[in-house]
């Protein structure tokens, strides 16, 4: 994305020939004339890339990194959805000074948030209210519009089923877990879970669940071996064809969360991570704040799922603490390539 946040561009693919479309209006499902082209008949195999602006905010983004925010802007026809919902808090929902008690490396974070420009943008999106779910919840109406349309589409011209379809969010958000908001990079639970839902009943069983540890970067490998390739070394990730067949024999055990500090929020200063999470535990190291690991934070995601008790601390958990670091360090060495 660049420039508005009201803008996209999807792109259509056929052999060697792409598409590219620029999306405007919010409220639009899909863009005119899109259902058509997935519809009509392709000579070749093809593929399309479907970014919907929904769920971000109107947003506009300078040249020096900086933001300004007008706030979420539902399609009319959706803007009175949810009214009367109340969304149910969660046990992690805390005020900044119950989160630092824990987490001590947000302090200059959440002083920064009270300065007048922080409280503008946060105000414009109601971060951390009601009403910023609500507005949310209305924004992907128009998203399961555009799908609905698509998925349409393919059943028309037969297509469907032999279509392999991939939904996905890049992050996930907070609505006042931990004392946050926007800061969607950051490495607990609310932000390093996305939505991943695929469909290819050649291939996935319908209502099936995939419970291992499931990254972006294995998007590209699963495609190019679906198509009759295979992978480069310089590929990252894996195919996760083995898992659609229930064949989990040599997978991943722990993945690498990385986040380098920017300047889109203001208050978000030196807050670059790395952080290492297996099935049930998470390492993380402040990178531009530790000097000893003192601001390191450790979870057992088996027995507080809500990350409020951190361990690192703790000479019971010095062991685990020792193992992951080093777990840590290989998985960065080998993101870099090395």
């Amino acid at each position: 994305r660049a420039g508005r946040a009201s803008r996209g561009v999807c792109a259509v693919e056929e052999g060697q020939d792409v598409v590219r479309r620029t999306l405007h209006a919010e409220g639009d499902p899909v863009e005119p004339g899109l259902d058509q082209s997935v519809e009509r008949k392709h000579a070749k195999p093809w593929s399309l890339f479907f970014p919907h602006k929904a769920v971000h905010p109107d947003a506009e983004q300078a040249a020096d990194g900086t933001f300004a925010i007008e706030g979420y802007r539902a399609a009319e026809r959706h803007q009175d959805l949810y009214c009367d919902c109340v969304f149910p808090r969660k046990p992690n929902m805390l005020s900044p000074a119950e989160v630092l008690k824990s987490k001590p490396a947000w302090a200059e974070a959440f002083e920064l948030k009270r300065s007048e420009t922080s409280r503008a943008m946060l105000s414009a999106i109601h971060s951390g209210e009601q009403e910023e779910i609500r507005l949310r919840a209305c924004m992907m109406a128009a998203v399961d519009e555009g799908v609905g349309m698509l998925f349409e589409a393919l059943e028309r011209s037969g297509q469907l089923d032999n279509t392999f379809i991939v939904f996905l969010g890049d992050n996930g958000y907070f609505f006042g877990e931990h004392g946050l908001g926007p800061e969607r990079r950051s490495p607990y639970e609310e932000g390093v879970r996305a939505p991943f839902v695929a469909r290819f009943p050649r291939r996935i069983k319908a209502g099936s669940r995939v419970r291992d540890l499931v990254i972006c970067q294995d998007i590209a490998p699963t495609l190019i071996q679906l198509a009759g390739g295979k992978p480069g070394a310089q590929i990252q990730g894996r195919s996760l064809l083995p898992l659609f067949a229930g064949r989990r024999t040599g997978w991943r055990r722990s993945l690498l969360v990385e986040y380098w500090a920017e300047n889109a929020m203001p208050w978000l200063v030196g807050m670059t991570y790395k952080c290492v999470r297996t099935d049930r535990h998470k390492l993380i190291r402040w990178v531009n704040r530790n000097r000893n690991g003192e601001l390191d934070e450790l979870y057992d995601l088996e027995s507080d799922p809500y990350e409020l008790r951190n361990l690192a601390r703790s000479r019971a958990h010095r062991a685990l603490r020792d193992k992951l670091g080093r777990e840590l360090r290989k998985l960065t060495v080998e993101a870099l390539g090395l």
